[in-house]
This record gives structure tokens, sequence and C-alpha cells, in this order.
């Protein structure tokens, strides 16, 4: 039998400065799907993944950080249901006057010489809607990415590694994303968008590493949370010893320990951006 499409939602009645600070809560917690709205916060978990002890363990940090402790409802999202009230939610977004993301099939006049990409995000993290993304895109548009040999660690709907081959790079690209429904979304967003050689493979940054990394890498993207960003750096520094890597997923909260762990693994901060709680580094090998 395969693996369940359903998810489960949670909605977090929040004040609108507690949002961004739940959102990074629950990405510890390994959630990785949102929607925000006014004074509430939507979260989605695969429905073979929800629990009794996980929903106990989300409550208890929640309750921990936010006072008083949010209200939480939990509601069943069958598969059929999903993707008409996602997409409905979705807007075409400008993340600079260079580069836009839209949804396919929404009407939208670019600006002259602005880049499109077009995606249908389905259940993936990675629309352009939250900071983390766009924090992401608008560092690689300050980069030359024609030579560099690039990596996608947490893919979602490929939009980084779109963005990555609309900005000039020239070599193959691999994005890698352990959700299954993640990686058959990018592949659509990547021929949707004429974006030649880019692969995308279902594997996961920290079981899979090796494999990840067999062949040379200039470039890491990993817009993932804090917790998978402690657990894999080590291992990055040593098989990839020359990659930089350009990170996000982390709030601003947590910027000191970020830069206590670059500097323990031998790399330094070539230049840091920020938007809402977040912020995104790329980290460059030291010596």
């Amino acid at each position: 039998m395969g693996r369940s499409n359903d998810y489960i939602e949670l909605t977090i009645a929040l004040q609108p400065e507690q949002i961004e600070p739940c959102i990074g809560l629950l990405a510890g917690e390994g959630v990785e799907y949102f929607q925000e709205e006014p004074r509430r916060l939507l979260a989605y978990i695969p429905e073979p993944e929800w629990s009794e002890s996980r929903k106990e363990a989300i409550s208890s940090r929640l309750s921990a950080t936010l006072a008083p402790p949010p209200p939480i409802t939990v509601r069943h999202m069958a598969d059929r249901n999903w993707n008409a009230e996602w997409e409905a939610h979705l807007q075409p977004i400008e993340i600079s006057d260079r580069l836009a993301i839209v949804q396919k099939n929404k009407d939208f006049k670019p600006k002259p010489g602005q880049i499109v990409i077009e995606i249908n995000p389905k259940m993936s993290f990675g629309t352009g809607y939250h900071a983390t993304t766009r924090l992401m895109l608008r560092f690689m548009e300050t980069m030359d990415l024609k030579d560099l040999r690039i990596l996608d660690i947490g893919t979602g709907t490929g939009v980084l590694c779109i963005a990555a081959r609309k900005l000039g790079n020239i070599h193959p690209i691999l994005g890698v994303d352990n959700n299954d429904w993640a990686a058959e979304n990018a592949r659509e967003n990547v021929t949707e968008n004429n974006a030649d050689n880019i692969r995308i493979d279902m594997l996961d940054a920290e079981d899979d590493l090796q494999e990840i990394l067999r062949s040379p890498v200039d470039l890491i993207l990993a817009n993932i949370n804090k917790n998978v960003i402690d657990r894999i750096l080590p291992a990055i520094r040593n098989r990839a010893p020359q990659s930089r890597i350009l990170i996000s997923g982390i709030m601003i909260y947590d910027e000191p320990w970020l830069k206590k762990l670059l500097k323990k693994l031998g790399y330094s901060t070539a230049g840091t951006l920020y938007e809402d709680e977040w912020l995104s580094t790329l980290a460059e090998p030291a010596s």
C-alpha cells in the first residue's frame, strides 16, 4: 500500500508578532508546511507522521515559549481537498525587480527584463511566500552562479534549482528532498519552466549524504531547519570541504548559535541577509 498523502492541519491562534516565532518553533519539531493568516497560523504534518506523542511534543514546545499557550485545533485534511485550498491562497509574488514567482495559470504581467518562475506548488515548501525562500533567492541574485556546480538540499518545489538555471548557471544541478510528493512536484516545476539539466532525487540529507555528495559541488543551497543544519553541516564540511553553503531556515535569535557552529567547523561568513525574524547566511571555507 502506498504512503497516504493526507495531512493533519493544525490551526494555532496567535497574535501577529507570535507567528514568525511559532514557525521557528514548529520547524524545530520537523514541521515544514505553513500558511500564515491574520491572527492564526496553519501548519501541516503528513498524516502518517502524526501521533498523540507528537501532538504533546508540539504543545509542550509552544507552551514553554509562548505565553499564554496558544489554542490548537487539529483537523484531518484529505488529499483531495488540499490543492484547491492551497492554490486559492497563492498569488504572484515579486522577489525583486529581476525575479518573480507566479503560480501556474495565474495572470501576471512581468516588468521589463523580469525573470518569471512558474510553479504549481502542491504540498511543497518553497513557494516564495516564506521569508526564508525569498532570502535565498535574493542572495542568489547577487552571486555569479554561471560556472558553479550546485546542490539544493530540501528542494521542495524546486524553485531554487530553477532560479539558479534562469540566473545563468550552465552546469548540471541536483536537487534532493526526502518527501516523495515534493520530489515529484519539483520535477513537474522543472519541466514547466523548461529548466534543462536539473535532476531531482528523493534522498535524505542525513541518511544519504554520501550519495548526495558523490560528485564535486561548489555551492550547496540549504533552506532547511536549524536541527537538520546542526546535524549535517559537520558531515558536509568533511565530505565537501571546499564547498560554499547558502543557509536559511534559521531565525535571527539563533544567529549566535549559527556563527559559533560555522566558526567551529572552519567556515567564515561572506554575508547575511535578514527579513522579518529570519536570516540567510553565505558560509565559505575559511581555509
